[in-house]
Order: C-alpha cells, then sequence, then structure tokens
C-alpha cells in the first residue's frame, strides 16, 4: 500500500562517487611507476586514506555536511526546536503570526509550537492520526485525520468541527486553492474532493489509482495529484466544466444534512486527468515546485511484477510482528484488500495499523513546464518521504531510516546536511526567515534547519583497524583553498588524531593530540596502538560565505604495523607418486599423458578463507595465486601448506628434509614462491622421512628485521624397491592347474596381484584370506579348463607405491587317456 502502512527497516544507501579523470598518457606513466614501486613494499609504511562519501559515513558529523563527490564542508546550523510527545509526525504548516504547527500521531494530534519552540496541544480527535494540514489566509487551520478519518475546521482560538467527511478509508493530503476551496486526496478509492468555503464538497475526480497520495496547485489553474500503486504524476484542470444534464433528486434525508456530515454528491461527468508522468516506482510520496515552474516528485517502492497482486496491507497481521511505532488497531467494518479474491474483514477483526513501509529503493524527479523528465537522484536502500527548499533554494530530501536530510546541489552531486535523533523525516516547511523546520517520527519532534550555516563544525572518523600494533606517522589532507586555510587566512582547517587498542574510541584511549594545520602532513603525536581515528574541525572565517568555507576533500594517515612473523597452518603431504604443478603449466615436463588427481587441501585456521585464490591487499606483494593442480606420475613426492601474513608481507619458503633416525636437516630446495612443492623421489633411499616448511617475510623486510616460521610435517615413506616374488610354482593336473606364490616387500604392504595366462589379459587376484594389507602375502588359486599342451603363467605384484615386479612359470597339461 503506501508508505504509511509498514516499518521502514533499511539503512541509507551508498552511493557512487564523482571520478577524477585522468589521461591516457597519465594512466600509462602511473602504471609504470606502480610496476616499478612493486618491489619496494619491503619499505612497509602503509596509508590509510579517506576520500570517498561511503569512507565519511561510517563517521560522525556535528554541523559538517557530506557531499557525494566526497567532499567535508560546512553544513546549515541544525538544532531541535520541539518535541511533540507523538509518534511519528507528518506535517508542518505556519500561520501568518509564525505559529507552527505539528500533526501526527498514533492518537490524532496537532501540536502548536511558537517562536521558541514551546509545545501546546492545539487540536486531538477520536482517530488514529492527524494526516495532512493546510491553513487559510485567516489563519483557520483544516485537519484530515485518518483512518476512516474526517476534515476538520479549527479556529486560531483552537474551537473546532467537522468540516467535511468524504466517507473514505484514508485522507492522505490536503491543498488549499486561493479561492478558499480545499482539494482532499483520498484512498482506498483513489477520489479527490473539492470542498467549497462553508464545507460543501463534492467529487471532483475519480480515478483508476487506489490511492491519491500527494497534491500540490501549480499556480496556472491546474491541480498536481501523486498516486499510487502506479507511481503516476496527474495534471487535472480546475476549471469549470461545461454545463450537464440536471442530477437526479435528492431525497429529503440527504438534503437535510448538515455539510460537515453529508454524502458527497455524484461526480461531473467529464472531470480528466492527464498523466504529466509515470515513474518507474510504486507510490508518490512528495510534490514540490520551484519559482521556475519545475516540478520535483519523490517516489518511493518497487511496483509488483505484472502477475503479481498486490498485497493487502490491511489484513490482519501477526501481532509479534517488532514496530518502531506503537501498534494501534481498529475495527475495520469492510473489506479493504486489493487482492483478486476479496477478503471479508469482520467488525470483530482488529487490524494494525502500521505507519511505515518496508518497501525498497527511491527515486527524485524534475518535470520541467515542458513536460519533460529528468530522473535526478535514486537510491535502492533510501526512502524520501518530504521535499523542501534551503534558503539558498537547493531541493531538500527528507528521508529515512537514519532520519537525513540531503540536499541536491545538481550535477547529480548531493549533499548529507543534518542527521536527526528520530529514524525518518516526514515532512519540511519554510519559515519566513528562512529557515527550514523538519517534522520527524520515531519519534515525532520537530528541529530547525538554518537559515546560514554553522560558524563551525567537528567530523569524527571512524576508528580505523590496523590490524598491528603500529606507530603513527604524517596526518596530511587537502580542501580547495587548502594552502589559504594553512597561512591562516579567512576559513580553517584543524585536524587532530588519538589512538587506542580497543575497537571503539572511549575513556581507554589517548586524548586528541592537535591541532595540526598543515595540509602537507605534520607527524602525530598518538602513542603506538592498533586503532587511530581523526577529527576535523572546519571553522568559517570572517570573509563573505562564498569565499570563507573551509573544505576538506580528503585526509591520510601514514602507519607501520610491527612486524609480526608468518604463520604456517597446516603441511599436507600427498599421496605417492603424485605431482603438482601451477594450472598453466598444462602439465608439461609430464610424458604419455598425465591423469589428473584430486589433491588434499591444507586447513585454515579460519574456516571460510580459501586456501588459494586469494590477492593479497595493500602492502603485500599483490600476487594472485590460484589453486595448483595434481596428475599421476610415478615416483614424485608433492606437499602443499597453507600460511599467512597479518603484515600481509611477502613470503618465500624453503624445505628441509630428514630420514627418520636421522637428526640434522638437509635443505630440499628454497626461493620457493607459492605454497606447494614436488620433487623427484626416486633419487631417495627407501625409508621414513619428515618435511620442515620454513616461511621468511624478507621479501617485505630488511635483513635485521625479517621473521621466520616453520612447521614440521608428519611422517611419511619413500618406496623405490619393488617386491620380491618367491615360490612361484604350476602344479598341473586334469585340464587345470595349482598355482602358487610368496610376494614380499621390503617398505610397505602388497597391494595388487594378477596373472595372466599365455599372454592374455591381466586378471586379479586376491591372496590367502582375501585381504591385501601386509608386506607378506600368500597366493594359491587352481586355472580350470585349461587344454593339454605347454603353457605359461605370467604374474605380477605391485607395491602401495606403484613399485612392480613379475615373474612367470611354464608347466604342460598331458592329454586325457583314452578308454
Amino acid at each position: 500500500m503506501n508508505h504509511q502502512t509498514k516499518l521502514l527497516t533499511k539503512r541509507l544507501n551508498k552511493f557512487p562517487m564523482r571520478r577524477a579523470r585522468v589521461s591516457a598518457a597519465a594512466l600509462a606513466a602511473l602504471g609504470m611507476l606502480l610496476c616499478a614501486a612493486l618491489p619496494l613494499v619491503a619499505e612497509h609504511t602503509r596509508f590509510w586514506r579517506q576520500s570517498r562519501y561511503d569512507d565519511f559515513q561510517k563517521g560522525t558529523a556535528h554541523g559538517v555536511a557530506m557531499r557525494s563527490d566526497g567532499k567535508l564542508l560546512l553544513a546549515p546550523k541544525f538544532a531541535d526546536f520541539g518535541d511533540a510527545n507523538l509518534a511519528y509526525l507528518w506535517a508542518l504548516r505556519f500561520d501568518s503570526k509564525g505559529n507552527l504547527y505539528a500533526a501526527g500521531g498514533s492518537s490524532a494530534k496537532v501540536v502548536k509550537f511558537d517562536a521558541q519552540g514551546k509545545a501546546t496541544k492545539f487540536f486531538e480527535s477520536s482517530e488514529m492520526s492527524a494526516q495532512a494540514l493546510a491553513i487559510d489566509a485567516h489563519d483557520n487551520l483544516y485537519v484530515a485525520t485518518s483512518p476512516d478519518g474526517k476534515v476538520y475546521r479549527v479556529t486560531p482560538a483552537g474551537q473546532s468541527s467537522v468540516y467535511f467527511d468524504p466517507k473514505t478509508k484514508y485522507i492522505w493530503d490536503l491543498a488549499l486553492d486561493s479561492d478558499g476551496t480545499l482539494y482532499v486526496a483520498t484512498g482506498d478509492t483513489g477520489k479527490i474532493f473539492a470542498v467549497a468555503p462553508g464545507g460543501t464538497g463534492k467529487l471532483f475526480y475519480s480515478g483508476d489509482e487506489t490511492h491519491i497520495r500527494v497534491l500540490a496547485l501549480d499556480g496556472h489553474g491546474n491541480l498536481i495529484a501523486g498516486t499510487e500503486p502506479n507511481g503516476r504524476i496527474l495534471r487535472i484542470s480546475l476549471a469549470a466544466l461545461p454545463a450537464q444534464p440536471a442530477a437526479p433528486p435528492v431525497s429529503a434525508s440527504a438534503a437535510a444534512a448538515k455539510p460537515g456530515s453529508a454524502m458527497p454528491a455524484p461526480e461531473i461527468p467529464g472531470r480528466h486527468a492527464f498523466v504529466i508522468y509515470e515513474t518507474d516506482k510504486k507510490e508518490v510520496t512528495a510534490l514540490a515546485f520551484d519559482p521556475q515552474g519545475n516540478l520535483y516528485a519523490a517516489a518511493i517502492g518497487e511496483k509488483p511484477r505484472v502477475t503479481q497482486p498486490l498485497p493487502n496491507f490491511l489484513a490482519p497481521q501477526n501481532t509479534s510482528q517488532q514496530l518502531s511505532a506503537p501498534t494501534v488497531t481498529f475495527t475495520n467494518q469492510e473489506s479493504t484488500t486489493a487482492q483478486p479474491s476479496p477478503t471479508t474483514v469482520t467488525q470483530t477483526q482488529t487490524l494494525n495499523f502500521v505507519p511505515f513501509p518496508s518497501v525498497t529503493s527511491s527515486a527524485v524527479y524534475r518535470i520541467a513546464p515542458d513536460g519533460s523528465p529528468t530522473e535526478l537522484w535514486s537510491s535502492h536502500e533510501l526512502l524520501v518521504y518530504s521535499l523542501g527548499r534551503s534558503q539558498s533554494g537547493q531541493l531538500l530530501l527528507g528521508t529515512g531510516n537514519h532520519g537525513a536530510v540531503l540536499a541536491l546541489d545538481g550535477n547529480q552531486v548531493y549533499s548529507q546536511i543534518a542527521t536527526t535523533a528520530s529514524e525518518q523525516v516526514t515532512g519540511l516547511a519554510s519559515a519566513p526567515n528562512g529557515a527550514v523546520y523538519l517534522a520527524t517520527a520515531n519519534p515525532g519532534k520537530v528541529f530547525s534547519l538554518g537559515p546560514g550555516d554553522a560558524p563551525e563544525g567537528t567530523f569524527e572518523s571512524q576508528a580505523y583497524d590496523a590490524r598491528n600494533f603500529s606507530r603513527w606517522g604524517r596526518l596530511s589532507w587537502w580542501g580547495e583553498g587548502a594552502g589559504e586555510n594553512a597561512a591562516g587566512a579567512g576559513a580553517r582547517v584543524e585536524l587532530y588524531a588519538r589512538s587506542g587498542n580497543t575497537s571503539t574510541p572511549d575513556d581507554n584511549w589517548s586524548p586528541w593530540f592537535g591541532p595540526y594545520r598543515d595540509p602537507a602532513g605534520q607527524t602525530v603525536e598518538c602513542p603506538a596502538a592498533r586503532f587511530i581515528q581523526w577529527k576535523a574541525v572546519l571553522t568559517r572565517g570572517a570573509a563573505p560565505a562564498s569565499s570563507a568555507s573551509p573544505e576538506v576533500d580528503w585526509v591520510s594517515v601514514a602507519y607501520l604495523p610491527k612486524n609480526v612473523a608468518p604463520v604456517i597452518n597446516s603441511v599436507v603431504i600427498q599421496d605417492p607418486n603424485v605431482r603438482v604443478q601451477g594450472p598453466n603449466t598444462g602439465g608439461g615436463g609430464i610424458s604419455g599423458g598425465p591423469t589428473p588427481v584430486q589433491l588434499r587441501l591444507p586447513t585454515s585456521p579460519n574456516a571460510a578463507a580459501p586456501q588459494f585464490e586469494t590477492i593479497a591487499s595493500q602492502g603485500s606483494s599483490g600476487r594472485f595465486e590460484p589453486p595448483p593442480q595434481g596428475f599421476r606420475q610415478k615416483g614424485w613426492e608433492s606437499v602443499l601448506w597453507n600460511a599467512s601474513d597479518e603484515n600481509e608481507d611477502t613470503l618465500e619458503y624453503s624445505i628441509y628434509y630428514r630420514g627418520e633416525s636421522e637428526t640434522a636437516w638437509k635443505l630440499l630446495k628454497d626461493k620457493i614462491d607459492q605454497r606447494f612443492y614436488s620433487w623427484d623421489a626416486s633419487t631417495m633411499p627407501d625409508g621414513a622421512y619428515y618435511l620442515k616448511i620454513v616461511a621468511s617475510d624478507a621479501p617485505s623486510n630488511p635483513p635485521d628485521g625479517a621473521l621466520t616460521a616453520e612447521y614440521q610435517s608428519d611422517r611419511f615413506l619413500v618406496d623405490n624397491t619393488p617386491p620380491a616374488v618367491t615360490g612361484l610354482a604350476a602344479e598341473p593336473g586334469a585340464a587345470s592347474a595349482h598355482i602358487h606364490f610368496d610376494a614380499s616387500d621390503p617398505g610397505s604392504s602388497i597391494a595388487r596381484a594378477q596373472y595372466s595366462l599365455d599372454a592374455g589379459d591381466w586378471i586379479l587376484v586376491l591372496p590367502v584370506g582375501q585381504l591385501s594389507d601386509a608386506p607378506q602375502e600368500k597366493f594359491d588359486w587352481t586355472l580350470d579348463g585349461l587344454a593339454p599342451g605347454e603353457h605359461t603363467a605370467a604374474v605380477r605384484v605391485s607395491d602401495e607405491y606403484e613399485n612392480e615386479t613379475s615373474a612367470k612359470v611354464t608347466f604342460s597339461i598331458a592329454p586325457a587317456k583314452s578308454r
């Protein structure tokens, strides 16, 4: 449904930043410089730099605006004005004496604020929410309430009466024409009523949209309306229509009814609305004009797919749902569903009225006087509830869910100029002195913005995690006019820094050190620690605002982490006869068509972290290490390992080996830059061995500062000796032969035995006892169905390391004796 029927839960959107334009020659030069600089990572100095909008959004601003192109500027003056003591506010209006009226709920009230922000209750009704306000030239206030609400007229003395009852579920907005006609936007039947001075109302327009959400008068004899659920912007002429045939007679009871309670008269046929623009959003939430006649519209929510019915937001809700505003109940006496199959709600059912939607995405459009539309701004998370104009003419956006106010600066640039203590900014109203007042929800408060900018503002960055105990270097920054600021002329920027060893700054951190005024950089005095934070104080100078506004474009902090030894987490010896190579070698050097094998990968202490396919970040080699590939190759051994370095240093490895009965480690290979190695183990004597992997961060550190780590592998065997076959014999019989032999291996178990008769196929034969699991095995079987004559039985035996031996025996089968 609309933006006052579900809960808003999304955070502020992260917006793309403006990119600097760099020439092709400059890019080429930069590429050569980066390539030349790669070996210099040993210098080890790191830099934390913040220069983008999403960087600054992680900090805290007080009197400082954050621009989408990555700049910090002084923001308009911003202050609490008054507390309405309501869950949410929807509308603000000023009277001719400067009093401010705020309408909201969750029980329908209007609160009056004087110039000092003192609040008094001005109006109250039995409905849930005071939804919209209008005020005439005599300071009579018109209050629309919802749901099942009415329009009330409240005199300056506070006397209220029902002015018009549209007999609709919702009244969403009011617009008062200069002739005193009040236009009333309603739902859920999408009607607009025109109420003449005195309270006599008639149906002005009825369309096919479910809700008429907002209204505005263009000053050229037209009423502009924003709708839901198709997000349309309509233009409806206020001009009188040609005379129509007389209406049917009105009953005596209807004629005797009072204006405030009379049913509206039938619509005059022929009232036409022209769709100026259909947005790609579901609901138009705000309309505003500028002096040039441009129309601005805010819209929210994605439209449902064609095959998806519109949700029934007034169907009974799960009362266990947590809402940011109090849940208010009402009794419904009619069907209000928008789905194809209506759901009738009885009088005894209690429904939840939820003020805010759980929709996402919004956009702001500008429609020129000639009707041409332009999308000025959009977000996939942020919702725009209200529009207004600043003293300087900027378009202001009241948003949720962090109660932020954005200002559109043109050229796709915007600024976050204020953040309230509430969750949503639902209304904006300009005061005669140039200030803009904000109505908010969750909770319902009023804030003032301007006139003019704050004379001073502060911005505190997020706490930066250097990941290791670090020494801090130069704090440098830049902003437009930084040279003049540094010289002390006009506006100035002062930076401060503090450090600590907890992720959240608190009393256990160091005090702020500074100020640091030189944009070229000054060494900070913060003690060495793991975390650091900077603060900028922007102060306006005495010069005119156009030339004396301080600005910060980027801030950079240099630091040197204390070197930490690398860590080897796991070493895995692969199965025998496996050779490991990089993915791009294609099995080079392996003849006969290599057979791929599945490698056993080393484990990582972080189960979610990949063992390979990682790209080292700032400060490391930045080398891409894809996963290796394994191939079957006789006589080769392979090892894989997992290693890391908290400093993100480039690591190199050495491998040592020793025999089980030996004490000295011997170098197998050094200067390895990958986390795997294979070697030809056929040159090693049979026996048990151990490997030791040594990791060093020497490529990224000076010789006297390099650190190492080592890890010893599990025991593994090298077996290059084939098994022996002894006692092979064949005992021929009648058309059969009994064959037996013994197989033994000095280093491993017998894995497999086969035989071939007369050069036929190799056939598997099982040892006595069926299991082949010992260094010595006996084989004994009988061949049947043999033809008379000489036969040769060959046997071959393999051990676990695929060493193989063979032998043969020749025997004869005698011919069968004739009877």
